[in-house]
């Protein structure tokens, strides 16, 4: 492995750890098996962070693996998108958007606004950004429609 996968690899995140399996590809670049697509994905810094989240989200809170998808697309203005993690209830109703970042970039109000805009054509209860150091998440308000700060992970009830 080369040097920047081994210090990726060995960067702790405020998520828990796990046992992750990394192999280098043909093309010499490092991928990282994604346990909820069953297949090797190329080891980003937003790859480790999606990893470690999706596996907290299941393993200590319970989320349900078949409720979750990751990295799919979406038309916003004529524009195409791409979300990272989202978390549908038991109904199919979108519960909770996440946007992931490389743990070097900060959460910022352009990353809140980022996520907003993905859930304008989603309508999620729940939004979150993290970049595995520092998560924020925020719920709407089902007065106001808006969304507030909250400092914990949602629990998945549905």
């Amino acid at each position: 492995m080369d040097e920047k996968v081994l210090q990726l690899c060995e960067e702790k995140l405020n998520l828990p750890s796990f046992d992750f399996r990394i192999r280098k590809e043909a093309n010499g670049k490092p991928y990282i098996f994604d346990p909820l697509r069953r297949k090797f994905l190329l080891l980003t810094p937003e790859e480790w962070v999606r990893v470690h989240l999706v596996h907290y989200l299941t393993t200590y809170l319970n989320y349900p693996r078949s409720l979750i998808s990751l990295e799919r697309g979406l038309t916003y203005n004529s524009l195409s998108k791409r979300y990272d993690v989202l978390v549908r209830d038991r109904t199919g109703n979108a519960f909770f958007l996440i946007e992931c970042k490389a743990p070097e970039v900060s959460l910022t109000q352009k990353t809140v606004e980022q996520v907003s805009i993905y859930n304008q054509k989603i309508q999620a209860a729940f939004l979150g950004i993290s970049n595995g150091n520092r998560h924020i998440c925020m719920q709407r308000d089902i007065h106001s429609g808006n969304y507030v700060q909250i400092d914990f992970f949602p629990e998945f009830l549905g």
